[in-house]
């Protein structure tokens, strides 16, 4: 009996997840079938990548710029996440725009490649309730939840704590003075992982650490004060997890996002691949850990409180964030700003507690309002 092919759509499929995701599928043509691509303004990258796959259904964020002579049919993000020939769908969008797709693909079963943290972030017992009602399955895709994935397959018991891994960005040694000279530039180059803008600069914040707390929660069905975060420079422990008698189990493997891309659209099995990278331990001399401090990354501390109250709270926590490091991309504002207008947006918000999509979608479209005038000097 052959393989069944799984029948995929890549959203956000020009950024880095995307490419990577595409990388995969284009090694396993024989399990894998793309049947929709969707992305943003690079229209260029997305008729090239129409020309190679041929998908059924596209979207362009830019449509107008998009031409390409392959028979598919322009829709929606929703409708491609909804697709009856859709069976799993990889949301590896940036920010908001994943929300809405990751909720239409739950609400039809999907299962759900999810490298977008936002849609949890905000929404995260809405999709989880959905994706329970409707028996749609999310599998991780971040590197640090796969690992936590992984070491719990196969358990009876949940986990007792998470331990989330953190490379520590390329600032973890900087003192505050030097940490407000940071340039675009250099908050670009990752040490460790290759990533999009947006990623690459909330790593360099901790701002993702945070947010990945956040994700984990909804992910594992955690308590927040279950999990903690290591500093590990060497990136090859991606998570751990401690069960109630003590024991650990930690996912180790060479920092290339491929490898989590790989185990979440093949799950059930696991495919070799020669063209993904081996640890080697005759070059590893040791595995650091260290707590990290919070006070000192005051994003990171930010995106925890906010998980603890809840609410509209993360939502307006991931808008403002969005706007405050595309207006540092654009250097608008200095690094050190980032953490303060991610602060004073939450501040000057109103919580509601448990709150249903469209109060979620109105805390949002006012966090960016409240922050972009913020940032730009409008609203002193």
């Amino acid at each position: 009996m052959g393989d069944v092919v799984k029948q995929v759509a890549v959203l956000g499929s020009t950024g880095s997840i995307g490419q990577q995701t595409l990388d995969i599928i284009r090694t396993f043509p024989h399990l894998f079938k793309v049947v929709g691509l969707a992305a943003g303004t690079n229209t260029d990258l997305l008729t090239r990548q129409i020309s190679e796959f041929k998908p059924e259904f596209v979207y362009s964020q830019d449509s107008n710029s998009l031409r390409t002579d392959a028979e598919c049919q322009p829709v929606s993000l929703e409708e491609i996440a909804s697709h009856p020939r859709v069976d799993t769908v990889v949301i590896a969008t940036s920010g908001k725009s994943g929300l809405s797709p990751a909720l239409a693909a739950v609400r039809t079963g999907k299962k759900v490649a999810l490298a977008n943290k936002e849609p949890l972030i905000m929404a995260g017992e809405i999709i989880t309730t959905e994706a329970k009602l409707n028996g749609a399955r999310i599998l991780p895709i971040d590197s640090e939840h796969s690992a936590i994935w992984q070491c719990l397959r196969g358990e009876t018991q949940p986990a007792a704590r998470i331990f989330l891994t953190a490379s520590g960005g390329p600032f973890y040694n900087l003192s505050p003075d030097e940490l407000n000279g940071v340039s675009v530039e250099q908050a670009l180059n990752h040490p460790s992982w290759k990533m999009g803008k947006k990623v690459t600069i909330d790593s360099a914040t901790l701002m993702n650490k945070g947010l990945e707390v956040m994700e984990a929660r909804w992910l594992f069905d955690i308590p927040l004060d279950k999990i903690s975060i290591l500093v590990h420079q060497q990136s090859i422990i991606h998570s751990m997890v401690e069960f109630i008698d003590g024991s650990i189990k930690a996912q180790l493997s060479y920092p290339d996002m491929r490898l989590p891309i790989q185990y979440a659209l093949c799950y059930p099995e696991r495919q070799p691949n020669k063209r993904l990278p081996r640890l080697d331990w005759g070059k590893i001399r040791e595995l650091n850990f260290q707590p990290v401090d919070p006070d000192a990354f005051p994003c990171l501390k930010l995106a925890i409180e906010a998980g603890k109250q809840g609410g509209t709270c993360p939502a307006v926590l991931c808008a403002a964030d969005e706007v405050a490091v595309e207006l540092f991309l654009a250097k608008r504002i200095k690094f050190t700003d980032i953490a303060c207008l991610v602060e004073r947006t939450l501040t000057a918000h109103e919580i509601i507690s448990n709150p249903g999509l469209e109060e979620i979608l109105a805390a949002d479209a006012w966090a960016r309002e409240k922050a972009l005038k913020l940032g730009t000097g409008g609203n002193r």
